[in-house]
């Protein structure tokens, strides 16, 4: 899929580091590949852009070559009102709201999709049907909360 049926896709700061993690590193870089190769629309948000600032010089670098490739999201009231519902809903704790606001741009941006390796706050199976249940209660339609494993295209080896 390329041009305007590419699905859009947001990323937290989770997938960049992901790229120099010895667990994450494989499936981090094919999605990458992927969005470099038109597959996936990239979205990233301020958030992503506050939390990267401080990220290692490798990762750093990584970020600065992906993001003229994303559509970067402006600050939005909509955003911060819906990251609330979540923390009103106790989905996760205020201590954890940025991961509520990740969440949060991607639904309110019309993302289909959120990829993270957060898996203690964002693609937790407790969490995802919580995260809808809300977005549907505010007006938005489900999202779609992933790994990037599990939305990266696979080639079919011995067929």
């Amino acid at each position: 899929m390329t041009g305007k049926n590419r699905i859009r896709i947001y990323a937290d700061t989770s997938v960049f580091g992901g790229v120099f993690d010895a667990e994450f590193v494989k499936a981090s870089s094919a999605f990458i590949d992927q969005v470099r190769a038109g597959k996936f629309h990239l979205v990233i948000s301020p958030l992503v852009e506050k939390e990267i600032s401080i990220a290692s010089a490798n990762v750093l670098d990584f970020y600065h070559s992906v993001v003229p490739l994303t559509e970067r999201l402006p600050v939005t009231e909509a955003a911060i009102r819906l990251q609330d519902a979540y923390l009103e809903a106790g989905i996760i704790s205020p201590r954890w709201s940025s991961d509520a606001l990740h969440v949060a741009y991607a639904t309110v941006s019309g993302c289909q999709m959120i990829v993270s390796w957060n898996f203690r706050h964002i693609v937790h199976y407790q969490k995802i049907g919580l995260y809808n249940a809300i977005n549907i209660k505010e007006g938005y339609f489900n999202i779609g909360i992933h790994s990037p494993q599990e939305v990266i295209e696979y080639e079919e080896e011995g067929l």
